[in-house]
């Protein structure tokens, strides 16, 4: 006997969500954002699903070592670069491409010109103001990097801080301002994340980056993924271990918080914090059992949760619970829980299997 808790990954979705991507961007090449596990799905797995992506992105080189482990051949782009100069031979010998952003990182390169990687890309900080270089900074780095007979490619990159919200000006002025700096040098670029690629098509340049949006969930705010014809890739589901009648004026849970209104059915699910389900998620949040939505009542626990079944007075034990996924949104479930889908599906744990479906 196992516990039910899974996550079920539909590999159809998946290429659906690329499809979309290439839908939206068709004279761009992608680079399929696979960072951080694959965003919770596995980062084989998704990277082998999305084998017609032209490239794939992940935050460091112990993330690209493990692509290259599973056998993707594709370029692989390093978003935080690297750290030190012990990577840079690795980085060299398995074809990874560093993000350039910080000076410190040119006087690695500088200083083990033989052992820089054959490619590059530069990212120049057009308003997000987080790492990059200020645009008017890119003839001296061009000129740098240039000097290093080790390096044949040099791409230019950027990144927005507001593309989801398509009201605001700043998208524009980042695009104006990459724009006035790159146009014109020859090099390919990248500026389009998932809202962008939706949102800002004359942001998609070279290459795009889809990240959320290969996984299902909305890029846009205010706009559902439902609405963008994305289709989720996880769905998070346990079933109900119990179901107990309880009396009004009953405490469930820690701290007792929830107190029930009348005579009512509570079930458990096999689910809690611990796998990844967020601990600070409120009644009321939305689970369906049996398909249909009942609310989340008390406190989540490590490994359990519990439900207010008066909607679902037939339930019983075994009966399918969905967390979030196929028929519940992750970004409704991360909307009553304060937080962000990317979050919701970053945190599932190791101990929920991963279940492929074609």
């Amino acid at each position: 006997m196992t516990r039910p808790a899974r996550a079920r990954l539909n590999a159809q979705a998946l290429l659906h969500n690329l499809r979309q991507v290439r839908r939206h961007a068709p004279r761009a090449r992608v680079m399929a954002v696979v960072k951080a596990n694959g965003y919770g799905h596995g980062l084989a797995w998704v990277a082998q699903t999305l084998a017609d992506a032209d490239a794939f992105a992940v935050a460091s080189a112990e993330e690209g070592l493990r692509l290259r482990a599973a056998g993707v051949p594709q370029p692989i782009t390093l978003l935080e670069g690297f750290f030190a100069a012990d990577e840079l031979a690795v980085l060299q010998s398995e074809i990874l491409s560093p993000v350039i952003h910080s000076d410190h990182q040119l006087r690695l390169l500088e200083t083990h010109a033989a052992q820089a990687p054959a490619s590059v890309w530069v990212k120049l900080d057009t308003g997000m103001h987080r790492v990059g270089f200020a645009p008017d900074r890119l003839p001296d780095v061009l000129a740098r990097l240039r000097k290093l007979n080790a390096i044949r490619e040099i791409r230019v990159l950027t990144h927005f801080a507001n593309a989801d919200a398509v009201a605001d000006p700043l998208t524009r002025t980042q695009i104006e301002a990459f724009g006035s700096n790159v146009n014109g040098l020859g090099l390919e670029a990248s500026l389009a994340n998932s809202a962008a690629i939706v949102a800002w098509p004359d942001s998609h340049a070279d290459w795009v980056r889809p990240g959320i949006m290969l996984y299902g969930a909305s890029p846009l705010l205010g706009k559902s993924a439902h609405e963008l014809d994305l289709k989720p890739v996880m769905t998070l589901e346990s079933a109900l271990i119990a179901v107990h009648p309880r009396r009004q004026g009953e405490a469930v849970g820690y701290g007792g918080d929830f107190v029930c209104p009348e005579d009512m059915p509570v079930g458990v699910a096999a689910i809690g914090y611990g796998d990844g389900y967020p601990r600070h998620a409120p009644a009321g949040t939305p689970v369906l059992v049996n398909g249909n939505r009942v609310p989340l009542i008390g406190r989540v626990s490590m490994d359990m949760i519990t439900l207010d079944l008066r909607r679902q007075p037939a339930a019983r034990v075994g009966d399918p619970v969905v967390l979030w996924g196929e028929g519940l949104p992750v970004d409704e479930v991360a909307a009553h829980a304060g937080t962000i889908s990317y979050e919701l599906l970053c945190q599932v744990t190791e101990r929920i299997p991963r279940v492929v479906t074609k």
